[in-house]
This record gives structure tokens, C-alpha cells and sequence, in this order.
């Protein structure tokens, strides 16, 4: 059964929400056969698959080209796609264009976009052109500059207050749910006890209504940085650094291809063909 926005809604104050990552086919497939209930086409792509060191260098045409291939494997998730850097804070037109693209281009359910100064009137016309918007406050990387840095968010009664009068602006606004990142347990806690729609948190402790990681970051694949908040449920990073060098070693000694890997023909027609000296 699908996942719907509405779903994710119901399950406020029932049930723990799950949410990841995913940015191509393989790894798509794998998390909605898991059951996770949302999957977020991020753009963390920027750092764990591109290479790049910040979110704000991928636009539009990379996060629609990896979102449609997320859509492709989806059968029961809800797909978020995550707008990137200057794809909404530049003007309520533009944002509503691109928000509009990850519906009709990738097959996306909603978009993600984080607080910013505008963020209320584009989150407002957003919503109002019928697409589904989750909120993002806490740290929010795209403009981590104009917040200090990347480090904790609302550690100060002044600074808290904000937040919640943030939290509470998007819900006033119709968002159906909000990412917390990098807030204080407590006051992730007292945000979603004040709200109606569901908390996703990161970095903000147990009392959310759910929780979203990087997959990259939870499989052990993507070792530049670990954040604190980030569980490493494996360490597949090592398994493929070997399986890679025994594959190297095994060609060099000729030891793969093996017998059964290798496709046959029959004698009689091997012997049909002419030898090296008959072809030259």
C-alpha cells in the first residue's frame, strides 16, 4: 500500500515515523522493500555521491535526474524531494516552479525546503499551488553561514523561542510535517508536544515523532565526515575495499573469470571457424 501524506499525518503521536535517504535505483529499492516509510531524495547527494563539499553546489537538474531514478524503484514509500540551494529563496514564482517539477518531472509526493528568511511566503504559495511541503528548521546547511556555522541550533532560551515560532508558523501554513536538525533533545520535545504534525528529527534527540539519517552515513559508505548524531549500523566500506582487491588479485593471477563464469560453444561449430592464419 502506498504511503501517503495523510499517512505520515495519522501516525502522529501512534506510531515512531521512519525516514532515509536515497539517490539512485539500487539503494531506493532497498529501503522501501525495508518498510521505511519516507525516502528522502536529499541534497546530501552533493556530499556523499558527488563528491562536492557543501549542498549549496547541486541545482535543479541534479536533484530531478537523481529523484527520477529514486521514483523508478519506489512501491510504498512517500518521495520527498529535497529543493536545493537557490532553487526557492530567490523568488515565491521561481520555488513554486521547481517545487511543481519534482511532482510532475520526478514523481516525487512532496518537497522539502529549509527555513530561510522568505521561507514563510514561498512555503505559503507552495502550498497553495496544491503541493505538499516538509518543513526544515534547526541547522539548516544551505545557509549554515548566516546561522554561525554548522553547529547546534536553539541552545539559548532566545534562540529556542524562535524556533518554536518558527515550528509554528509552518504548521499555521499547512506543512505536513518538520525535520529538526541539530536541536537540543528538550526542545525538540516541547516543539513536537506543541505541534499537530509530526517532527522528523536529526541530531534532536528521542522525542520526535520520527527520525531521518543518511543511508551513506548509517551503512558506514561515506567516510570524509561522521557526525555525531549518525549511527553506523554497518561498515560496509571496508567489505568493498576488499571485495575490490580480491577481485584486482584474482584477474591478475587469472584465477577469475573461472570455468563458471564463462559461456560455452559447441565443438562442431568452434571447428567451423577459420583459425588466426586462414583469417589473415
Amino acid at each position: 500500500m502506498d504511503i501517503t501524506v495523510n499517512d505520515v499525518l495519522a501516525q502522529k503521536g501512534k506510531r515512531k515515523l521512519t525516514m532515509l535517504t536515497a539517490y539512485d535505483y539500487p539503494l531506493a529499492d532497498l529501503v522501501d522493500k525495508a518498510g521505511i516509510d519516507m525516502i528522502l531524495v536529499g541534497d546530501s547527494v552533493a556530499n556523499v555521491v558527488l563528491g562536492l563539499d557543501s549542498t549549496t553546489k547541486v541545482g535543479m537538474s541534479e536533484m530531478i535526474h537523481h529523484a527520477k531514478a529514486v521514483t523508478r524503484a519506489r512501491k510504498h514509500a512517500l518521495v520527498i524531494g529535497d529543493m536545493p540551494y537557490e532553487s526557492y529563496q530567490l523568488n515565491p514564482e521561481e520555488a513554486v516552479k521547481n517545487a511543481r517539477r519534482f511532482i510532475e518531472e520526478a514523481g516525487c509526493a512532496a518537497v522539502k525546503l529549509e527555513w530561510f528568511d522568505d521561507c514563510l511566503e514561498v512555503t505559503r504559495q507552495i502550498i497553495q499551488a496544491g503541493i505538499a511541503v516538509m518543513g526544515h528548521i534547526g541547522l539548516t546547511p544551505q545557509t549554515a553561514d548566516k546561522i554561525g556555522g554548522f553547529k547546534v541550533q536553539g541552545k539559548d532560551a532566545s534562540q529556542a523561542e524562535r524556533l518554536i515560532r518558527q515550528a509554528a508558523e509552518l504548521e499555521r501554513l499547512g506543512c505536513f510535517s518538520l525535520v529538526l536538525e541539530c536541536v537540543p533533545d528538550k526542545l525538540a520535545q516541547i516543539i513536537t508536544r506543541k505541534l499537530r504534525i509530526p517532527t522528523i528529527g536529526i541530531g534532536a534527540g528521542p522525542y520526535c515523532d520520527g527520525q531521518v539519517l543518511v543511508t551513506h552515513d548509517l551503512l558506514g559508505l561515506f567516510q570524509r565526515f561522521t557526525p555525531k548524531f549518525v549511527k553506523k549500523y554497518v561498515d560496509l566500506s571496508p567489505l568493498i575495499s576488499q571485495a575490490i582487491e580480491k577481485y584486482k588479485n584474482e584477474v591478475i593471477a587469472g584465477d577469475f573469470p573461472a570455468p563458471e563464469h564463462c559461456f560455452s560453444i559447441k565443438e562442431e561449430e568452434l571447428k567451423k571457424i577459420p583459425d588466426e592464419k586462414e583469417i589473415n
